[in-house]
């Protein structure tokens, strides 16, 4: 069977003025001719994403969406109506986000994060802005320490809300995020804690050790490609460290004590200094 909302693999059937036809177990379905790649021949096999067009009627497209049945992502609302918004996802047919799925009144050119599905009831494409109904409600398999791809999902009281490697959520606390964000970026992450609850407390930076080798070598990339110097010290400001590193006051103070000690660094008071030779 067809996998609507996602991509298969289908034969051209027959040519017609405006596009080709795919054969399928659903039936034949159309790709217009502008989608079809150069050179395709009846009976070659193309990768298609399969959706249903305005007129309900299932079609063929070689177009990326950004996003697929049962993922999650950060839309732009093209419109709103009575019954619902309407989001860019990528294809000519905007897809639908029904105001039943909706947390709060929508606007056009806001972002939103959904979930999308596919209806039972309607064989419909849709999305959801309650998300979080569809994580899942297994205990997180990893450890604290882990790696893990992010998609920003929300801002709240306490920080920004992420979707841990599409299956659990976390939490990135603002004292501990020094660069900014926005809905839909996808930062990797680290695991801080796993809470009692099943959610996650989430960093940007490496834990421990690791996080302070890793923006040693940051600070020793940075000092080689200044020509050995650097305006920085343990006396700058948080927002000055952050600009030219990337990285938190309390990281860099880590970092640049690591190289002290490995006799890399001079410690100036308005700059960082190359020992000659390192």
């Amino acid at each position: 069977m067809l996998a609507l909302g996602d991509f298969n693999e289908l034969e051209v059937a027959r040519a017609v003025d405006f596009g080709l036809y795919l054969t399928s177990d659903d039936g034949d379905l159309l790709i217009p001719g502008k989608y079809v790649p150069e050179g395709t021949q009846i009976g070659d096999v193309l990768r298609v994403f399969v959706y249903r067009d305005s007129e309900d009627r299932l079609i063929a497209t070689t177009l990326e969406p950004y996003v697929r049945v049962d993922q999650f992502a950060a839309l732009s609302v093209r419109d709103v109506s009575s019954v619902g918004a309407f989001l860019d996802w990528g294809l000519e047919k905007d897809l639908f986000l029904p105001y039943s799925n909706q947390w709060r009144d929508l606007r056009p050119g806001q972002r939103v994060t959904v979930y999308v599905y596919l209806d039972e009831t309607t064989d419909r494409i849709v999305a959801t802005a309650k998300w979080d109904r569809f994580l899942s409600e297994e205990p997180f398999p990893g450890q604290t320490g882990d790696a893990v791809q992010l998609l920003i999902a929300a801002e709240t009281d306490l920080g920004y809300s992420a979707i841990v490697n599409g299956t659990h959520q976390g939490l990135l606390y603002y004292n501990e995020v020094f660069k900014p964000l926005r809905l839909g970026d996808t930062p990797t992450g680290y695991v801080r804690q796993i809470r009692p609850d099943g959610k996650l407390d989430i960093s940007l930076q490496k834990l421990g050790y690791d996080e302070a080798l890793d923006a040693a070598e940051t600070l020793l990339t940075a000092l080689r490609k200044g020509g050995g110097t650097l305006p920085l010290s343990d006396k700058s400001e948080p927002d000055d460290i952050y600009r030219r590193l990337g990285m938190s006051k309390k990281v860099f103070k880590k970092a640049l004590g690591s190289l002290y000690k490995r006799g890399l660094v001079q410690l100036l008071p308005e700059q960082t200094r190359l020992v000659e030779g390192k």
